[in-house]
């Protein structure tokens, strides 16, 4: 159970956020997602720099704050020496003191413009400030906001200190639950992966700590948190006896119990790509507020010429748009596939990311399992002929709701394996109504069931193909034309209905008296009836 949904405070007053800015005039959930983020690295930079400075003062350790000094508008005030500003007024503990229409002022005038030119060997989030626009156009609303968010952190520091939660985890909770409500927003096909589907998928692909993980399409970083939080949960001795999420899956992710080197290796695991600025910054806040202190999430087309990673990564998850087609001449010449639909250019992309013997877990639409045009089967081919493709799971339709109803499926497959037989899985249920409320229903669908056939899967066990699950040689899907659709290997069991012998049904109408007789005697009652 998320910590969020044990807290209803919390809940009530991220409710109360989203409710300000809608009624202050930013109703699109992107954009105001956008702008509280940037509130959030106002707070956490201020935060994480008092925390460094009593730690050098305590380790007596040299430590220089951000907030040391005068900060130029220009370089021009700068070789002058004028228009200075006291970089202490720019901490969030400071200027939220302010009244609100000199907030607002100083906020646009010189807080935002500050962390623009913060130091970029610092922090990709900063890398990406660059381009960020400060749009909160009420002073009203910003101050609510800024006291909303105050709020939701002392919160966070009682639910912390009371239930002795991980102040990380309740942080992380938070973020997810705001980034929850861009559900509505669907922009450019973009959408967040249900999280039960990235953990169904990352337990597939079994990350380990040290290996370097990838999503070249992260959006707000699902997949790459979803890698984390894994790998931290297998480093955790107590893991067999937490309590199983909603899902049925155990996830452990206080990151304030790792190591200095174990948070080091993890903070150098994680690599995402996105080509829209927006998600790259919703993706770096993400992993920031999870614990991770410098994730590496970068604005990037990987499927352009620009994108130059090959046989990079251990392992690869992702849920790539596959909204449409790429420009011809945008396309790296590396990707072979005579196609410009991305969710094709993906596949190869993916592959090709993946060093020898790394593992990849990706989302695709349905059509690319069957699609009978030389780019579909190509793709599949790739997958069969050059990995070991290991898993093929059709999922149903409403999972994607309410983005999208279309029908997917997850495919694991493994770069340089051989691939003898591929185990299919047709997932029913997935412990959610499959209608655009995605209400939670009794048990975990078919999630944890699929995780345990998965890892105990033989195929030399006599299969008769019947079931949910089954195995299919390769040779009988390279006949035919490497079609992975789980129906066309199903065998499919009617039940034989046994009919009664026509003589023997008149016998029972007629019975004793007659069939003649029972039609007058009931003409006869008939007749009384309308006299």
């Amino acid at each position: 159970m998320s910590l969020i949904n044990s807290n209803p405070q919390i809940a009530a007053k991220i409710d109360d956020l989203w409710n300000k800015f809608w009624s202050g005039g930013i109703s699109n959930p992107l954009t105001a997602i956008e702008q509280i983020t940037y509130l959030l690295f106002m707070k956490k930079m201020d935060e994480n720099d008092l925390e460094a400075l009593a730690n050098a003062e305590f380790t007596g350790e040299p430590y220089v704050s951000k907030f040391e000094g005068t900060f130029y508008l220009t370089k021009e005030d700068e070789e002058k020496q004028q228009n200075g500003i006291e970089k202490q007024t720019l901490r969030w503990s400071q200027f939220k003191r302010l009244p609100s229409d000199e907030m607002l002022a100083h906020i646009q005038r010189a807080v935002f413009p500050f962390l623009k030119k913060l130091d970029k060997e610092d922090s990709l989030f900063a890398q990406h400030m660059v381009n960020a626009v400060f749009i909160i156009p009420k002073p009203s609303l910003l101050k609510e906001a800024i006291s909303s968010i105050d709020e939701i952190y002392e919160e966070m520091e009682k639910d912390s200190n009371e239930k002795g939660q991980d102040f990380q985890d309740i942080q992380g909770d938070v973020y997810e639950m705001l980034l929850s409500e861009i559900a509505s927003a669907g922009k450019n096909g973009q959408f967040r992966t249900p999280r039960h589907i990235i953990k169904l998928l990352v337990d597939l692909v079994d990350p380990k700590l040290g290996q370097k993980v990838a999503d070249p399409a992260c959006g707000t970083g699902g997949f790459l948190l979803g890698a984390y939080q894994y790998m931290v949960t297998q480093l955790d001795k107590e893991k067999d006896k937490r309590t199983p999420d909603e899902d049925g899956f155990i996830r452990n992710s206080k990151s304030a119990l790792l190591t200095e080197d174990v948070k080091e290796i993890l903070g150098k695991s994680l690599y995402g790509y996105d080509i829209d600025s927006t998600m790259v910054r919703l993706g770096l806040m993400n992993l920031m507020m999870h614990g991770i202190d410098n994730p590496q999430i970068d604005y990037k087309d990987t499927l352009s010429k620009s994108y130059h990673e090959t046989s990079e990564y251990d392992i690869v998850l992702a849920n790539p748009p596959f909204t449409g087609n790429i420009d011809k001449g945008d396309i790296h010449e590396e990707l072979q596939l005579k196609t410009t639909k991305t969710e094709l250019l993906f596949i190869e992309r993916i592959f090709n990311m993946l060093k020898m013997g790394g593992t990849a877990g990706i989302v695709v639409p349905q059509g690319v399992l069957f699609g009978t045009s030389g780019a579909f089967v190509e793709a599949r081919k790739l997958m069969i002929e050059q990995a070991e493709l290991k898993a093929v799971v059709t999922c149903p339709s409403g999972v994607f709701k309410p983005y999208a109803g279309v029908s997917t499926a997850l495919l694991v497959f493994t770069k340089g394996g051989e691939t003898e037989n591929v185990w299919f899985y047709d997932m029913e249920s997935d412990g959610y109504t499959l209608d655009d409320k995605r209400a939670k229903i009794g048990g975990y669908g078919d999630l944890q069931d699929i995780i345990t056939q998965f890892k105990n899967r033989d195929p030399r066990q006599e299969d008769a193909r019947e079931g949910k699950h089954f195995f299919v040689p390769k040779e009988e899907i390279v006949e035919a034309d490497y079609d992975l659709s789980y129906s066309k290997y199903r065998n499919e069991v009617f039940d034989e209905i046994e009919y009664e012998n026509p003589h023997e049904i008149l016998e029972k109408l007629i019975g004793e008296n007659g069939l003649e007789n029972q039609i007058i005697s009931s003409l006869e009652e008939l007749k009384k009836v309308i006299q």
